[in-house]
């Protein structure tokens, strides 16, 4: 695991958001009452809920320590970025407030740069090495398909006329390589 950054250039607010969401079932309401401002009568309905419904409060916790750190203002955005990422099947995703790195069309000259660098510098890996698991793994994507070369490289190909390309480490990972 990483560092859980305050400072939003260090951690997107949407990672953010995705660390509270990806909390385990036995301590979202420990830490709703420990970490939101929500009164204990919401927080105590939110503990009636069950099975998947603990999901619905998950989802209250990401949004409320959320909004405490960085405004409610960001949560429409990311609630966006959720829907089209992990609703929808097909369209175009909003990746707005993916973390976002850039690369220019020097850099993919060539050989281009390699995915394992690109896993790193988004933070959706803590090492090469950790990035080339990811891709063995069968983890690491590229526009939803799976990158099979653990030394493999994204070149303006890779970009398919498109300006951004979005990279997923999993299921709930993503970032976007965006070319300048």
């Amino acid at each position: 695991g990483g560092a859980m950054w305050l400072n939003a250039d260090k951690l997107s607010e949407y990672d953010y958001w995705q660390f509270w969401r990806n909390t385990s079932d036995e301590d979202v309401i420990r830490f709703l009452k420990l970490f939101t401002e929500l009164p204990m009568e919401k927080i105590a309905e939110l503990e009636k809920l069950e099975g998947a419904g603990i999901n619905d409060a998950k989802i209250v916790l990401a949004d409320e320590t959320t909004a405490l750190l960085h405004g409610r203002e960001c949560l429409t955005q990311i609630h966006k970025t959720i829907e089209s990422m992990f609703s929808s099947k097909g369209g175009t995703a909003n990746t707005d407030s993916l973390p976002r790195i850039f690369v220019s069309a020097e850099d993919l000259a060539g050989d281009g740069v390699r995915f394992a660098d690109l896993f790193l510098e988004l933070g959706l890996a803590s090492s090469k090495k950790d990035a080339r698991r990811l891709i063995q793994g069968g983890g690491a994507k590229i526009e939803g398909e799976k990158i099979a070369d653990e030394t493999g490289c994204l070149t303006a190909a890779g970009f398919d006329g498109k300006t951004e390309v979005t990279l997923r480490a999993g299921k709930k990972r993503a970032g976007v390589v965006e070319l300048q």
